[in-house]
């Protein structure tokens, strides 16, 4: 078993850092690939950007199922981390994962909120329930966070997927709550969103100059596998994205096995 899953991260990390230097811009400009990300377009275009503006019920449901495989576990594989930094880095970190766990309240941890979302919104709360469901591009952002970290070699890549994810989570989380309350939706269902809007908002500073920073002034060579982080999990996120948006402008489900509200399968 152990066997067959090296050989399959081997294929999945060699792929994937072919489809990054695809791009053919250097690795290694942390600064740079950080400023990045922190432009957010006037008019984007993304599953949050549609479901804020042209959104239906359906999409909505059907976007919390997906991200169900990621958010039910968000925080731990990247906890995984933590004895793989040291000083400023791990501290700062831990920091930030201390949020997410709830901040010692079992009822605001992250996690709990989003299954309390899936429940409001008649979704099955438990990790794996839309396993079936999933296409590769659902996988695959799941599959990132979870090799880089089991692996002490990629603690880098870990930092720089957790630094995309928290550096670009607030605004997206702004529209995800405005798409639910103009479906008006419950708003126990929009708890989730809106506490990543306030709470991500910090967790960009504390990761920038908290974790990235002291991370590279230790270990400079690590610069490169940071921007392969950032650039993998933003990659895997955009082939997420316009799958979904591929399917839903044709009217059309974007999981393999439907919700029972969303339109029918037509073929082609």
């Amino acid at each position: 078993m152990l066997t067959g899953r090296v050989a399959a991260e081997r294929r999945f990390l060699y792929a994937l850092r072919a489809d990054v230097a695809a791009s053919g811009e250097p690795l290694g400009d942390v600064d740079a690939e950080i400023g990045a990300l922190l432009l957010e377009p006037v008019e984007g275009r993304g599953p949050s950007w549609h479901l804020s503006t042209d959104g239906e019920r359906w999409q909505v449901r059907e976007y919390v199922a997906h991200r169900s495989l990621y958010h039910l576990k968000e925080a731990d594989p990247q906890a995984w981390v933590i004895p793989r930094l040291d000083g400023p880095a791990k501290a700062a970190l831990v920091t930030v994962e201390h949020d997410e766990y709830g901040a010692g309240d079992p009822d605001r941890m992250h996690a709990r909120l989003f299954a309390d979302m899936m429940r409001v919104l008649d979704l099955d709360d438990r990790y794996g329930a839309y396993l079936d469901a999933a296409p590769a591009e659902t996988l695959a952002e799941v599959n990132l966070m979870s090799l880089c970290g089991l692996h002490r070699a990629l603690r880098g890549a870990l930092v720089g997927q957790f630094a995309a994810v928290e550096l670009t989570s607030s605004p997206g989380s702004d529209r995800l709550v405005r798409a639910m309350r103009r479906l008006r939706l419950p708003e126990a269902a929009v708890e989730f969103y809106a506490e990543h809007v306030e709470a991500d908002a910090v967790h960009e500073q504390l990761v920038r100059r908290g974790v990235i920073a002291p991370l590279l002034a230790a270990e400079p060579a690590l610069a490169r596998d940071v921007v392969f982080g950032i650039r993998a999990s933003g990659f895997l996120a955009d082939r997420f994205g316009d799958r979904l948006l591929a399917r839903w402008t044709r009217g059309r489900p974007s999981l393999l096995h439907p919700l029972p509200d969303a339109p029918r399968q037509v073929p082609g």
